[in-house]
């Protein structure tokens, strides 16, 4: 019996040490986190409170960690992606090309089923033009599979802002902004004549902000159809609708209204004068709502859709999802993820979100917290175009002769017709490899 007895004291003994031995070098396991990387300086704040407001109604803790500038987080973006490293959720910044190559990687989850779950309820509750920015349709040039890759979180439109109190103090109606060309052209000389005022200013020595009002020009004088006829090369640059494009920025440029070395400006450089009254009209994105009230709050100002070159077709406005964000595809905390995203895309964060960052929400019905800025923006946003949803976009060697000559013509170095052949040109030889 003793023995008996000994031998089962050295059997607990034996499996016993182990046991107290890894209860004490084991750790507790790690709250379940979902980590979100963004660049969005702006709006570090308000994605933080949300965050905070999650983590009280679920339990769950959300980590939005920034880095910036962009470019910096592009870099950290694709570096994690090389290396495996990607966080739960994350944005692509660039064209859809990129964000493409990053789902041919294998790096992004389809959200197509979470987006048609219940009669496509979330799918329903976007802009369409901001899903489409990250949706790819049936037999894309991208060779991507059909589906719905990024959930966007805001809009950006592209128009143009005029300063109400120049307006006022010019003599002219602060509440009629032009609706033509030619009334642009003629409002800006008053201006310029009568103050002494910058009839026009903008950060053009960025090429996509030329390039943007060249296309919603473009777009307005020959229609969409043939302007994406010419990116498939069935329609020469050397059209005469396309010298006649270009010509807008010559008569600009005759008129006397444009700001000096506006073609070296950078965008902060105008908004920063605009902001201080030294310019009656500039073109640019309704994230400027946010700048300007930085700047100067008490900048007296509105947006108003593109001058108008002809009646032959509607204007397009260059806007689309402004930020977005996709889902890592093995992301351990997947569907976790997919529901914090429904969660900051609902009624109620899209409205704190439009309130704190005066940014336009990426869902329909959701005015409420928008600035009275930015309301008459929301009756342009069924008439959207941009890169990212078009079929096919321009080669970057075109693209970067084109704006480079819309450059020059402003200085005055080259005539619309020699940039439009220098255009085509490199379309074909580009065509041809």
């Amino acid at each position: 019996m003793k023995r008996l007895f000994g031998f089962l004291s050295i059997f607990i003994i034996i499996f016993t040490i182990p046991l107290v031995f890894s209860g004490c070098g084991s750790k507790k396991p790690k709250d379940k986190k979902i980590i979100i990387w963004h660049w969005m300086n702006d709006r570090k704040d308000a994605l933080e409170n949300l965050a905070s407001q999650y983590k009280n109604l679920t339990g769950l803790t959300v980590e939005f960690k920034l880095f910036s500038p962009p470019d910096i987080y592009s870099q950290k973006v694709i570096a994690a992606a090389r290396s495996g490293n990607l966080p739960d959720i994350f944005g692509i910044l660039g064209e859809k090309k990129t964000m493409s190559s990053f789902i041919k990687a294998n790096h992004v989850l389809d959200l197509t089923p979470y987006m048609e779950e219940n009669d496509k309820s979330w799918e329903n509750s976007f802009y369409p033009q901001a899903l489409e920015v990250n949706r790819f349709r049936k037999n894309n040039s991208y060779a991507i599979e059909e589906g719905i890759y990024g959930v966007p979180i805001d809009l950006t439109v592209m128009e143009f802002v005029y300063n109400k109190d120049i307006f006022t103090k010019a003599g002219l109606d602060p509440e009629s902004p032009p609706e033509t060309f030619e009334e642009f052209l003629s409002y800006a000389k008053t201006i310029k004549e009568t103050l002494g005022i910058n009839g026009f200013i903008c950060g053009w020595g960025e090429g996509w902000l030329i390039n943007a009002l060249a296309v919603e020009w473009a777009i307005n004088l020959m229609g969409e159809d043939k302007f994406i006829q010419t990116i498939e090369g069935k329609v020469p640059y050397t059209d005469k609708q396309w010298v006649e494009v270009f010509s807008m920025f010559l008569k600009m440029e005759h008129s006397g209204i444009l700001a000096d070395n506006i073609t070296s400006m950078i965008n902060k450089e105008s908004e920063d004068l605009f902001s201080r009254g030294k310019a009656a009209f500039s073109f640019n994105g309704s994230w400027a709502v946010n700048v300007y009230k930085q700047l100067a709050p008490d900048l007296n100002y509105k947006f108003f859709p593109l001058p108008k070159i002809s009646d032959n077709y509607p204007v397009k406005i260059w806007g689309g999802a402004g930020s977005s964000f996709m889902l890592h595809k093995f992301s351990k905390n997947k569907n976790d993820a997919v529901d914090f995203l429904k969660w900051i895309t609902s009624n109620n964060q899209q409205n704190f979100l439009s309130k704190e960052t005066n940014n336009l929400p990426s869902i329909k019905n959701c005015q409420e917290g928008l600035p009275e800025v930015l309301i008459d923006i929301v009756d342009v946003l069924d008439s959207l175009t941009h890169p990212n949803i078009w079929p096919i976009n321009e080669n970057s060697r075109v693209l970067e002769a084109f704006n480079s000559g819309l450059q020059q013509i402003t200085m005055g170095l080259k005539t619309p017709a020699e940039v439009c052949a220098e255009i085509q040109k490199i379309k074909e030889r580009v065509s041809t490899k």
